[in-house]
C-alpha cells in the first residue's frame, strides 16, 4: 500500500506526514487490496481540511474532514474513512455469503425431474433495427417459428411469428 501525503497552501512537516501515514496504515486491516492512499492537507484562513482518497481494486473511496486543527482534521477523516471501509467490508461479506447460498441452493441436473423443461438451445438475434418485411425474410431464412426484433420505424421491440396456416403474425406493443 502506497501512502501519498501532499499539502495545498501548506508545507507538510515530517511529523504531520508520519501522523497521517500512521492513521492511514490502519485501513489495511479492512481491505487487503488497497493500492494507494492519497492524503491532501489544506489550510484556508481558519479552516484546516484533510481529504483522503483510497484506491482499492475496483473501488474508489473518498472522505474529507474539516476542523480548526490539522491533526484533528486527520483524525476526523480517518474515522469517516474507517466507517466507510467497515460498511464496504460488510457488503462484500454479505455478497459472498449470498453467492455461496445460491450455489448451494442450485439443484443438480440429476435431482431435477425428467419432465422439467430445460433450455437446450440458445440463439442470438440481430440487434440492428429492421422493418417487419426484413424480419419476415430473416424468419424464413432461419426457419424459426418466431423472431424478436427492434422495429426500424417505431424503435419498439416486436415479435413476428409463423401461424399454423403458414402466414405470419406481428406483435407490436401498444
Amino acid at each position: 500500500m502506497k501512502i501519498v501525503v501532499t499539502g495545498r497552501n501548506i508545507d507538510v512537516t515530517p511529523a504531520l506526514k508520519s501522523y497521517a501515514e500512521e492513521k492511514m496504515s490502519k485501513f489495511e486491516r479492512y481491505l487487503s487490496n488497497i493500492t494507494e492512499v492519497t492524503v491532501t492537507l489544506s489550510v484556508q484562513k481558519y479552516r484546516h481540511k484533510a481529504d483522503v482518497l483510497i484506491k482499492a481494486k475496483g473501488n474508489l473511496i473518498q472522505a474529507e474532514g474539516e476542523t480548526d486543527e490539522l491533526y484533528s482534521a486527520i483524525d476526523d477523516v480517518a474515522q469517516k474513512m474507517e466507517r466507510q471501509l467497515k460498511k464496504l467490508k460488510q457488503k462484500m461479506r454479505a455478497r459472498r455469503k449470498s453467492e455461496s447460498r445460491d450455489v448451494e441452493a442450485a439443484p443438480d441436473e440429476e435431482s431435477l425431474p425428467s419432465e422439467a423443461p430445460r433450455i437446450v438451445n440458445s440463439d442470438v438475434f440481430d440487434r440492428k433495427p429492421m422493418s417487419p418485411d426484413e424480419a419476415a425474410m430473416s424468419l424464413d431464412l432461419k426457419g424459426w417459428q418466431f423472431l424478436v426484433f427492434r422495429n426500424g420505424q417505431s424503435g419498439e421491440v416486436n415479435v413476428i411469428y409463423r401461424m399454423s396456416d403458414g402466414h405470419l403474425g406481428l406483435v407490436e406493443p401498444v
